[in-house]
């Protein structure tokens, strides 16, 4: 009894896909089934636009805001540079009549922080209506 198989050494080794196949469709199957698919609903939203005119109230209390940091009010300069300092020269000039609307005239070139410090002042001292001046491109 010879129990040895004589296998030829030229046959060539198959690789079964179908198995693997099988597998992938399954997992496709399975991420379809599960993923969600949801829908962004979006805003149509009309935004406003700028325009420059005649400002309506010559009389509003103006402060103008320099590149380097440095505040004025109706032209004259601010001794201090906190908003405690700005809100308290804001409250007099509104006990002095002016009406309680503010200009804000900023230098391009002047730090963001410096115009909400003005904004802060402005809202320590009780003013809410708060304009800001543009400059046309003509």
């Amino acid at each position: 009894m010879n129990f040895h198989r004589k296998f030829s050494r030229q046959s060539d080794l198959e690789v079964n896909l179908i198995p693997l196949i099988d597998v992938l469709l399954v997992i496709v199957i399975f991420l379809a089934a599960t993923t969600s698919f949801t829908r962004v609903s979006q805003l149509k939203v009309t935004l406003p636009q700028a325009q420059a005119g005649a400002p309506a109230d010559s009389a509003a209390i103006n402060v103008a805001i320099s590149q380097e940091g440095l505040y004025a009010l109706d032209g004259k300069l601010i001794s201090g540079q906190d908003a405690d300092d700005i809100a308290s020269a804001l409250r007099n000039a509104v006990k002095a009549g002016k009406p309680a609307t503010l200009v804000i005239n900023a230098d391009a070139l002047s730090s963001h922080e410096s115009v909400v410090r003005v904004m802060e002042a402005a809202r320590l001292a009780g003013i809410r209506r708060i304009n800001f001046a543009i400059q046309s491109p003509h």
